[in-house]
């Protein structure tokens, strides 16, 4: 089965927001037509920052940061830091008014969502695996649930902009945990990393300095990229 392309869902989408908030100036004054909201979970400003720059001005944006996944805890605080210190100094996020919200940080919320105290192979198995679909579903999750409650239009994760994520999985994710639940938000479908989204991202990352992890964030990640060293 072909593979669906999942950045051409997205343009499709723009398309009819953008056709949709022209039609509706006729009714308002010209440059206060209202933009649906977006719940972007993020989990580091490198990986937002082309995601801002290519979303801002079609949504009213929250950040939305929840990452227990993050080991150890000063790496979570450094990628925390580093993407509230970025927002201001970034035009995008300033001038369309990106807001931050920051999520509670309990690590064993994790291990439990991803159990690999209770199946140990897991821990060793490669990026793109069953550990990280559950990870991309537990975040997701929770981010859908503050979307919910705060009657957010979308929500969406940058995660899709890397390399390394499955987008697949990830949109399969976002779709059946909106389906699941039809009177909250939808999800935004996405794959960042295409039209040189993730190029733009590490443009970006070396315009304004911004620190770059080298491994995805959880412990296992990190293990697995140092045992290759």
């Amino acid at each position: 089965m072909a593979k669906l392309n999942y950045q051409k869902q997205l343009d499709l989408l723009l398309d009819n927001l953008q056709q949709k908030g022209q039609s509706n100036l006729s009714l308002q004054q010209k440059g206060q037509s209202k933009l649906p909201t977006l719940l972007l979970h993020a989990c580091c400003g490198p990986c937002s920052s082309y995601v801002l720059e290519y979303l801002a001005t079609r949504f009213q944006i929250t950040v939305y940061y929840y990452n227990p996944n993050i080991y150890p805890p000063q790496e979570y605080e450094r990628r925390l830091e580093e993407l509230k210190n970025f927002y201001p100094k970034f035009p995008p996020a300033v001038e369309n008014n990106v807001k931050v919200i920051e999520e509670s940080y309990n690590p064993e919320d994790f291990y439990a969502a991803v159990r690999t105290r209770e199946e140990p192979a897991l821990a060793t198995e490669p990026e793109k695996g069953e550990r990280c679909r559950r990870c991309y579903e537990f975040r997701l999750k929770k981010s859908f649930e503050y979307a919910k409650t705060h009657n957010f239009d979308y929500f969406c994760t940058t995660l899709s902009i890397s390399p390394f994520k499955d987008a697949q999985k990830i949109n399969e994710t976002g779709f059946k945990i909106a389906s699941e639940n039809p009177d909250g938000p939808k999800w935004l479908v996405s794959d960042f990393k295409k039209k040189s989204g993730f190029l733009r991202s590490l443009q970006l990352s070396e315009e304004y300095n911004l620190y770059r992890q080298q491994y995805c964030g959880c412990i296992y990640s990190k293990q697995n990229k140092n045992d290759k060293v």
